[in-house]
Parts: C-alpha cells; sequence; structure tokens
C-alpha cells in the first residue's frame, strides 16, 4: 500500500513524498468510504484492518523509536553544539509554554461549544499538539536554500522536543490517572527529571556501547544488525525503567550516527538508515492518511478544530518569541527565523498516536478529531506553502 501511495503520488499528485503520499492515502480513504459502501462491500474490513494496527502502540512503541534514531543518526554533531543552546531551549521552555498557553485557550474555548473539561484534560491535549515534526518541510525548505543553522534549529528541535513532549504527556497522564494527592510539584519534578536525563545519560551509555560493538566486530552486516537490535532493544529497555525512549533513541542516534558516517566500510550502514528513514515515514504518513477512516467527524468538532489551528499558531509564536528574546545574546538566530519556526513547526504522526492514548472519556473523540483537523492542516497547507513562505521573507529582506 505505501509503495502503491508513493507512485500515486509520483504519478498523478507530484506533491513532496511524504505530504503526497498521506494526501493519495486520505483521498484513497474518501474513495473507499464511497464505493466501499455503496458498491463494494470492502469498507468494513479495510476498517477493521486499520483499527486492528493500533496506530498509537504502533508509533509510541514501534516507529519512533527508529523514526528517531534515523533521524538523529545524520545529524552533524559539530553543527549541533554551535545550535545546542537554541535547539535546548526550543525543545523545553517552548515546549512548556506552548502546553501551558494551549491547555490554557482550550480550557475557556471549550464551553463556547457546550464541552467541559478540566484543566489536566485540557493541558493534557495542549502536550498532544507539542512536537513538531519537519519531516515533510525540511526537503521542502532545503530546495528553497534554507541556511543550514536554521535547518539545523528546526530538525534538533523537532527531534528532541518529540521526547520531551512525550515526558510531559505520559507525566500529565499519571497525575490524571493517580491524582494530586499523590504527585505533589516535587515528585513530578522529579520524575521529569528521571525520565529526560535518565534517557538521555542512557542513550548516550548504548551509543558508545554500539560503537564499540561495531568497532569489535569491523563488518557493515553486523553493525546493522547491532544498531536495529540497539534501536528495538535499548528502546524497550527505556520503558521498562521508566526512561524516555525517545530521548535515548536521539541521544543514541547521534552518538552512533557521527562516529559511523566517519569511518571506512560503513558507508552501507549510513545508506540502510537512510532508507529506513524514509521507508519508515511513508508507512508513517500512509497510516495517517487511512486513520481518517476511523475518525468521527462533525461541522462542529471541525469548526473547533479549525479556531484551534489559529490558536495552536499564535501559541506556537509566543512559545518561539518568548525566549528568543532572553537567549538571542548567547545564540544566532537568523533573520525572520522566528516565522519560519513557527510556520514551520508542524504537527505529524506523533500527535496522532497520543491523542489516540488519551484516557477515555467523553471528550476524547472530540480530542482526536480536533488534533487530526490540525495535522492535516499543518501537513497538507504549512508544509506546501513553507517554501514559498521563505523565498518570500528572503526577498524581503
Amino acid at each position: 500500500m505505501a509503495g502503491l501511495m508513493a507512485f500515486v503520488n509520483q504519478r498523478w499528485l507530484k506533491l513532496p513524498p511524504t505530504i503526497g503520499i498521506m494526501v493519495a492515502s486520505m483521498l484513497f480513504s474518501i474513495l473507499l468510504s464511497v464505493v466501499g459502501s455503496s458498491v463494494i462491500d470492502l469498507l468494513p474490513g479495510f476498517k477493521n484492518t486499520i483499527h486492528n494496527l493500533h496506530f498509537e502502540n504502533l508509533v509510541l512503541h514501534i516507529l519512533l523509536g527508529f523514526l528517531l534514531f534515523a533521524g538523529a543518526f545524520h545529524l552533524d554533531a559539530d553543527l549541533l553544539k554551535k545550535e545546542l543552546v537554541p535547539i535546548i531551549t526550543l525543545s523545553t521552555v517552548s515546549t512548556f509554554i506552548s502546553t501551558a498557553i494551549m491547555g490554557a485557550f482550550m480550557y475557556y474555548l471549550l464551553p463556547l461549544f457546550h464541552f467541559t473539561a478540566p484543566l489536566l484534560d485540557c493541558l493534557m491535549f495542549a502536550a498532544v499538539l507539542s512536537p513538531t515534526d519537519p519531516i515533510a518541510v525540511l526537503a521542502i525548505l532545503r530546495k528553497a536554500g534554507l541556511n543550514k543553522n536554521l535547518e539545523m534549529k528546526i530538525a534538533g528541535e523537532s527531534l528532541f522536543n518529540d521526547g520531551v513532549a512525550v515526558v510531559v504527556f505520559v507525566l500529565l497522564l499519571k497525575v490524571s490517572v493517580l491524582g494530586t494527592a499523590s504527585l505533589n510539584a516535587g515528585s513530578i519534578t522529579l520524575l521529569f527529571v528521571r525520565q529526560a536525563l535518565g534517557g538521555l545519560a542512557f542513550g548516550a551509555g548504548i551509543g558508545v556501547f554500539t560503537n564499540y560493538l561495531i568497532r569489535q566486530s569491523r563488518q557493515y552486516e553486523m553493525a546493522i544488525l547491532i544498531t536495529v537490535g540497539v534501536v528495538m532493544g535499548g528502546y524497550r529497555i527505556a520503558e521498562l525503567l521508566e526512561l524516555s525512549g525517545p530521548l535515548a533513541m536521539v541521544v543514541a542516534g547521534i552518538v552512533v550516527g557521527n562516529k559511523q558516517r566517519r569511518e571506512r566500510g560503513m558507508s552501507h550502514l549510513v545508506h540502510f538508515w537512510e532508507m529506513m528513514d524514509e521507508i519508515f515515514n511513508t508507512i508513517l504518513f500512509m497510516l495517517m492518511g487511512f486513520e481518517m477512516l476511523l475518525i468521527h467527524f462533525n461541522l462542529v468538532w471541525v469548526g473547533l478544530g479549525a479556531i484551534a489551528i489559529v490558536a495552536l499558531l499564535l501559541a506556537r509564536w509566543a512559545s518561539v518569541i518568548i525566549p528568543y528574546r532572553f537567549i538571542r545574546r548567547w545564540a544566532d538566530f537568523e533573520q525572520h527565523a522566528v516565522s519560519i519556526l513557527t510556520w514551520g513547526g508542524l504537527r505529524g504522526g506523533l500527535s496522532v498516536a497520543m491523542a489516540l492514548s488519551l484516557p477515555e472519556g467523553n471528550l476524547k473523540s472530540v480530542f482526536v478529531t480536533v488534533t487530526y483537523v490540525i495535522v492535516v492542516f499543518s501537513i497538507v497547507v504549512q508544509g506546501l506553502t513553507i517554501g514559498r513562505f521563505y523565498r518570500w521573507l528572503s526577498v524581503k529582506k
């Protein structure tokens, strides 16, 4: 199916690969909804297949580890060090600011649509929308001549804030389940530090260990097996230790990638992880298009999603501009960086997966639908216009 969607995009849609595959999958879902319910009885079986894939588990426990490791594998460590201050700030402080602003906004917006939800639930929903996904936009920006330092800010932020957003989401979920009586501010902070710093340290450790094993074997075939095993096993061990698996995979990918890309005879390993990155992203964006079949749509929920899009863009802008004012003394920001980071802060499959992982309740379906509306707008509209927007800003300067 992924190959078919990619072919349809290349042959007819001619959109950037990941965006085109998602659009093709959505068009297929719409066609199947019409034909499958009126001509051929294919719809129930296909919907059941997609439902049984359990998108949230597939993304959070399998695909995410591979995607983050593969994405981090190709980061330039030297350039990353140079941009470390803005990347850390954008992936932590900006994530907290965006979650707080969006959570407060939803808390006051929902009653206008005759919905009520505790502030904690609204904050959980805001955490769902916090992680940014650059996959659909970086290739477009490269063609538009994106500055390498700005490219590193976007890629680095998205990789690290995926991990931070998951940690924040898990902590809010624990508070929701256990209650504030069991978890106070101190214990929540300790849990966050343990998950985040523990995940980073664990990732560095398994990265160094992986390089040692590869150096001892000196065969690219063995190196491929070792790295795949480290991603699958390391991610699972991090989960069992209640550490951040996503952050561990990001650090492990950086440590292994920057070492092995310089080693002679390891070009096959580099190409393998490039291929894995392409394949898993193709599958992820295809499944996001197919998830459309399982989501309930009505005018009220879609209208709420449209308003939430505007609110999220404002929250994203505030979450970038506020820390930017404080760190610009210690970090270089390119001209129009705030605008590019705001409009280029796309939401993707991780947001949909976390929305589907929300506790069962009266508003879960609403939150899932709103998230899907935001993600589709983000990838299709923002993703397809970011290149022109960047060129327009470049001319404007």
